[in-house]
């Protein structure tokens, strides 16, 4: 059976030459980087040379590259330190982001005396600006804007360089969780000046289990991990020296082909998107996801005129690996709390898709994606 892969958002392939580093490090580099011997220092030079690559990628000190587990630890470390740390008194953020950073400022507004506010979301799924602005101005609270640069789950992407602005005249600090950006689009932080950023490498064909957290220089940071000084005493625990490295190989490969990559997804994008469009014109494609100009050219959130909750389940005895869940949905799966935040009451119980695509996804598996959504409708 013909087998597709198409949920890039969630995870990506890794890279064969990401797999030869990692393979050749464990071969090599298994001295443990907090020892003082010529294994340690082996290991450690490695990890000093990865992070220095990384942050040269974002036009930024490597001293301001903190290694994690993933864009999940990355978020919290960040989010606890703005309000342990750094003083924050009020975070504003919206009810579409990824729930590493939703449930982790509510678990930090139960246990601390700080102020939480959400921005509006328009009718399209992006954050109103002009409500953002609002927000800032009602305060005098040191406050932290925590919002994604491109949405994980419909593709929108935030007028980043309008919120740096207004975070600027207001004094506020700024903390996006940046994963589905690091590795897809260019980024200097010389001309974005965001305050906090995240990234993990299995977005961007790199390994699970690593991402970094981006801190910029003045900021001190306080570990959540404690049991050793690793990380100049930013996070406990021996380093992931495997993954780092592969982590790094990934994301210069990343930009190496960016533009190249880029220009193949997108016009599969664009194919994917006359095809089911010729399926149906009642099929519809949620937030800006159907934008090339307001949304990542690697998300295509669909909308499909029904209420089939067995879809994502046939797709998947089809060969073909999706992400789904539309705004109401009962059992296990209860749905997408970003769609239900701007869908209107009658598309909320209609059957949405995610699918998402790399540089290995090919034509092919397009035109047989839409044979299978043809016998399946």
């Amino acid at each position: 059976m013909r087998t597709v892969y198409l949920d890039n958002a969630a995870t990506t392939k890794v890279d064969h030459q990401v797999i030869k580093v990692i393979q050749n490090s464990l071969a090599e580099n298994f001295g443990n980087p907090s020892s003082s011997h010529k294994f340690g220092r082996k290991a450690k030079t490695a990890i000093e040379s990865a992070r220095k690559s990384i942050a040269k990628s974002l036009h930024v000190s490597s001293s301001e590259i903190i290694f994690t587990s993933g864009g999940t630890e990355a978020d919290n470390l960040v989010l606890f330190n703005a309000v342990l740390n750094l003083g924050v008194e009020r975070i504003i953020t919206s009810k579409i982001e990824h729930h590493a950073v939703l449930h982790t400022c509510e678990f930090i507004v139960k246990r601390h005396n700080i102020k939480l506010d959400f921005v509006n979301v328009t009718s399209q799924g992006s954050i109103d600006i002009q409500h953002l602005e609002s927000l800032l101005k009602d305060t005098t609270k040191k406050t932290l804007v925590s919002l994604m640069w491109i949405n994980n789950e419909i593709g929108n992407i935030l007028d980043v360089d309008k919120v740096c602005q207004l975070c600027k005249v207001y004094n506020a600090l700024l903390h996006s969780d940046t994963v589905q950006v690091v590795g897809h689009y260019p980024i200097d932080l010389q001309k974005t000046p965001i305050d906090f950023l995240v990234a993990s490498a299995h977005k961007f064909h790199g390994p699970k289990g690593v991402g970094f957290a981006y801190f910029k220089k003045g900021f001190g940071i306080q570990p959540l991990i404690y049991g050793g000084s690793q990380e100049k005493g930013a996070r406990a625990s021996t380093e992931n020296v495997h993954a780092i490295l592969g982590m790094e190989t990934a994301l210069r490969n990343a930009l190496v082909t960016l533009q190249k990559d880029k220009n193949y997804i997108e016009s599969l994008k664009v194919y994917f998107i006359s095809e089911l469009k010729s399926l149906s014109d009642e099929i519809k494609f949620n937030g800006c996801s159907g934008d090339l100009d307001k949304s990542t050219y690697t998300i295509l959130n669909v909308r499909f005129p029904v209420n089939n909750n067995m879809l994502l389940f046939r797709l998947d005895l089809a060969g073909i690996a999706v992400s789904g869940g539309s705004a109401c949905q009962s059992g296990s799966n209860i749905g997408s709390h970003v769609l239900r935040e701007f869908l209107e009451e009658k598309e909320k119980d209609k059957t949405s898709v995610r699918f998402s695509f790399s540089k290995y996804t090919t034509k092919e598996d397009v035109n047989y994606t839409i044979e299978q959504l043809k016998k399946l409708l």
